[in-house]
């Protein structure tokens, strides 16, 4: 039987590498505000294909974090959690 904490979870502050660092800001903050802030920085510098709204076109910042020119918004969080740790 699995335990949760309180602090557990979504909700659990992380700490962004430098490269997510860099979209997000170096605090630690909630995993589910890190996506949020990456989604705003996605949105506010055009990065959504706009032929395909799915797909998320890197600019240098994300390229950093995701390893390559693009990704689905699917792909996109298993990038994400490799840059962040407890």
């Amino acid at each position: 039987m699995a335990t949760t904490t309180k602090s557990g979870g979504i909700h659990a502050p992380v700490q962004p590498s430098p490269e997510l660092g860099a979209i997000v800001g170096n605090d630690k903050l909630p995993r589910s505000q890190v996506i949020s802030k990456v989604w705003d920085y996605i949105k506010s510098h055009k990065l959504q294909n706009p032929e395909n709204k799915r797909e998320i076109l890197a600019d240098e910042k994300l390229k950093k974090v995701f390893g390559r020119d693009k990704v689905t918004m699917f792909e996109m969080n298993k990038y994400i959690s490799q840059h962040v740790k407890a």
